[in-house]
């Protein structure tokens, strides 16, 4: 006796069908899974057993093997619980056909037959629609995730015998349906903070705005309360919302690290993540033992991370970030396996100047010793600190600054000016595909499109030349002027956007 279902399984962020195929033959009765399943799906024998039990159809004394094709691909997952128990009752004869190649089966079981949500509800919607899947049958709290996909039929179900009733014509389940547009305009820009709670600093706000209005990377370097934090909490909230392409492909990262949360089909703002600076390498880019996750920089494609405290990073963690920042994705080898993940996101980072916090600090006398000021600067290798555009110092606020009942401007006023200077970009980069930003530019780019009056020119060679900055450093004062010049609403970049723009760069060397 033979059945086969069509389920699926994640690879990375795509997913690709998996063949659920069962043989039942006489024998000592036994239950073995092949087709390199990992633990998860080894454990689904259990939870298959106990809930077919528990929801009326016993488990037939027979000897089973299923099989997991193709065969050569590691799966893993609580997702196949599902297809495997309907394909049991198919090859036992308790189901006729229910057009195995054009409708899929995902869901994990309860010990009492209920379907519980799976991870990558959504990546495996996408990809397998598009390869002619007409329908999806799959756990009630993943339908509106897999429904964003149109054109395809989900059938969300909360049982196991629910879902035997309704392949088997008894029961009527009503395909879930939802306007993808809709449902993101409905979320997008929804942001708990706004730029107008920071009191002063407008130096700083205005550094913020030169980065996102071109996506370039910033570290602001301050004593400790000085707001470095809030304002980096806060610069999701001025970049451009983010389009519908870009929503999806973020929902499908977040969707297969099972970071959606209970409801939420689609993450419609940009993400911000901040992870603690005791992160191993592994969590930062992606990885782990046996499988491939994604790390908190895939976690926060086309959103932000902030990693606060930069020195106090491990030397290893920071030195993984600096291939990612140059090809805005991540190639994860292992040795069965090589997955890759987008990783385009602006990186956000803050630190003290000294060990104590209040090197150069008028209203604190540091306690450091200048080798200790040295050693803990040091902690931050050349080489990253050279692909950071930005590079800010953040002053510690006045107190008249605090008590003052002035407000400033709103993320909204802020957004309006970075979307502005976007739209140009977006005009100027039109018949370049691969290019979003000016923070995106090769130097070949820069070339073409950063092109200085000749005061400015020669303000950046002398710039250059004090302060002994590197050939890459070039290129992202270069990147930075040409968006500075964009807020200006300026086509040439002159000599005060250079200027702007080598303020950004010389705390490289006095530090």
């Amino acid at each position: 006796m033979y059945s086969r279902v069509l389920s699926a399984s994640v690879f990375g962020i795509n997913a690709f069908p998996v063949d659920i195929e069962t043989h039942l033959e006489a024998g000592i009765p036994g239950f073995q899974i092949v087709g390199l399943p990992d633990s998860s799906v080894r454990e689904s024998r259990e939870r298959v057993i106990a809930a077919m039990k528990n929801s009326g159809f016993g488990f037939p004394p027979r000897k089973i093997t299923i099989n997991l094709a193709p065969a050569d691909i590691r799966k893993e997952g609580s997702g196949f619980d599902l297809p495997i128990a309907i394909g049991i009752l198919l090859a036992r004869g308790d189901l006729e056909a229910i057009g195995a190649e054009t409708t899929v089966l995902l869901g994990e079981l309860a010990l009492d037959g209920t379907l519980r949500p799976v991870h990558g509800a959504l990546n495996i919607a996408l990809s397998l629609h598009a390869r002619g899947v007409q329908r999806i049958v799959l756990p009630f709290a993943n339908a509106d995730e897999a429904a964003l996909v149109e054109g395809l039929g989900v059938y969300p179900v909360t049982s196991l015998q629910e879902t035997v009733d309704f392949l088997a014509g008894r029961t009527m389940v009503t395909a879930r349906s939802i306007d993808a547009n809709e449902r993101f305009r409905a979320t997008v820009d929804h942001y708990a903070v706004d730029m107008r709670d920071v009191k002063g600093q407008q130096g700083v706000k205005r550094a913020m705005e030169v980065a996102a209005a071109g996506g370039h990377n910033i570290l602001m370097i301050g004593p400790p309360g000085s707001g470095k934090t809030m304002i980096a909490k806060r610069l999701a909230t001025i970049l451009p919302p983010m389009t519908l392409a870009e929503a999806l492909e973020t929902t499908k990262i977040h969707s297969v690290a099972g970071l959606l949360p209970p409801g939420q089909a689609i993450v419609a703002t940009r993400p911000f993540r901040a992870p603690h600076h005791t992160i191993s390498d592994a969590a930062l880019v992606g990885g782990g033992v046996g499988v491939v996750r994604a790390g908190e920089i895939s976690l926060s494609h086309h959103g932000v991370l902030f990693l606060d405290e930069l020195p106090e990073f491990a030397r290893n963690v920071l030195e993984v970030l600096r291939q990612p920042l140059e090809d805005k994705r991540i190639r994860i080898s292992r040795t069965k396996m090589t997955v890759d993940y987008p990783a385009n996101f602006m990186l956000v980072c803050s630190m003290n100047p000294c060990p104590c916090g209040h090197y150069g600090d008028p209203f604190h006398e540091c306690q450091c010793q200048p080798i200790a000021v040295q050693r803990y600067l040091s902690k931050v290798s050349g080489p990253l600190m050279d692909r950071i555009d930005i590079h800010i110092d953040v002053p510690a606020v006045r107190v008249q600054e605090l008590s003052v009942g002035q407000v400033g401007e709103s993320s909204r006023e802020v957004r309006t000016r970075v979307m502005r200077a976007r739209d140009v970009q977006i005009e100027r980069f039109a018949a370049h595909p691969a290019i979003f930003k000016n923070a995106d530019m090769s130097t070949k780019d820069i070339a073409m499109f950063c092109q200085c009056s000749e005061e400015a020119s020669e303000i950046l060679r002398t710039a250059m030349s004090r302060l002994a900055l590197s050939a890459r450093a070039y290129d992202r004062i270069l990147k930075v002027s040409r968006t500075i010049a964009d807020l200006d609403g300026s086509t040439g970049i002159e000599s005060r956007h250079v200027s702007e723009a080598v303020h950004y760069r010389s705390l490289d060397r006095q530090q």
